[in-house]
């Protein structure tokens, strides 16, 4: 193939990664931006949706759609149930200290981490994509399955923008994250606004692992990249900006698919790394942060 074919097909990875990464760091963003809590166990977050992804889809018969259509309502929902209870249980009995948080969640990432080992297993299990349908360009075919993930990932997107801009839940989670005491005055009951989103951040992570699982495979040790790239994009978009988030998960995306493609996934790290140093050293709040 020529260099534009290869482009292509680097450009198309890329927008699949931007559209899993920019769902994981959706979340890290949200827990932030809201309840101002840095969560270093978003990662295993992630992880918990993958391999529930593949215990679901193991556990029921019949047609790979039927099951991975269980699996995305199922996996998401007890991530999200696991992170109400570790809020409960864990950062509401911290007050939401932001050091003392991340201690605990450094904690609950290891907690997580040596649960799914136990329970899961050392070894990686791929699986079943919900069908095999690709699209046939005239220089390679391309997997049906990673344009639905990009679809999806825009639709859940579109929605977690709709919920946060146009609903009485969204609003009270902005008032929240503009003054905590404000809200409290108001009636709003902040601890119930938190575990809230804290569970809506799991979820959105779990439900990228379960999009993402069909490509690679589920692994306990798979929350690691994930944990380091939505920080990286968390922190270029802006702690706390629902676009910020967004927009640099496109750049990080496509760029390390093009890097990857052209040289290695390893010089598109360090370059990531690179550019979070030159935000923090030029702009600290992100480029669409606010000051504070």
């Amino acid at each position: 193939m020529a260099f534009g074919p290869f482009l292509l097909l680097a450009l198309m990875e890329g927008l699949v990664t931007a559209a899993v990464l920019a769902l994981a760091a959706a979340g890290l963003s949200l827990v932030f931006g809201v309840m101002r809590v840095v969560n270093v166990a978003h990662g295993e977050f992630y992880m918990l949706g993958a391999v529930l992804a593949w215990a679901v889809t193991t556990m029921i018969p019949g047609p790979p759609a039927l099951a991975f259509l269980a699996a995305v309502i199922i996996a998401p929902v007890l991530v999200a149930a696991l992170a109400a209870a570790a809020d409960g249980l864990i950062l509401k009995r911290l007050n939401y200290d932001p050091e003392a948080t991340i201690v605990a969640t450094i904690g609950l990432l290891y907690i997580l981490q040596q649960a799914a080992l136990s329970f899961y297993g050392p070894n990686a299990y791929p699986v079943t994509a919900p069908f095999e349908w690709r699209i046939q360009l005239p220089w390679f075919g391309y997997s049906g399955y990673k344009l639905f993930v990009v679809l999806a990932a825009v639709l859940v997107l579109l929605a977690l923008w709709l919920f946060m801009t146009r609903t009485r839940a969204g609003l009270i989670m902005r008032a929240t994250q503009v003054d905590r005491m404000t809200a409290q005055a108001f009636g709003i009951n902040v601890d119930r606004v938190y575990m809230g989103t804290f569970a809506l951040g799991a979820g959105l992570a779990a439900l990228a692992g379960v999009l993402v699982v069909p490509i690679s495979q589920a692994q306990y040790l798979m929350g690691h990249d994930p944990l380091l790239l939505s920080f990286i994009v968390v922190i270029i978009g802006g702690l706390g900006s629902l676009r910020g988030t967004l927009i640099a998960a496109l750049v990080i995306g496509l760029s390390d698919g093009v890097i990857s493609m052209f040289f290695t996934p390893t010089l598109a790290k360090i370059l990531a790394t690179l550019l979070v140093a030159l935000v923090l050293v030029f702009r600290p709040q992100g480029l669409f942060g606010a000051k504070a």
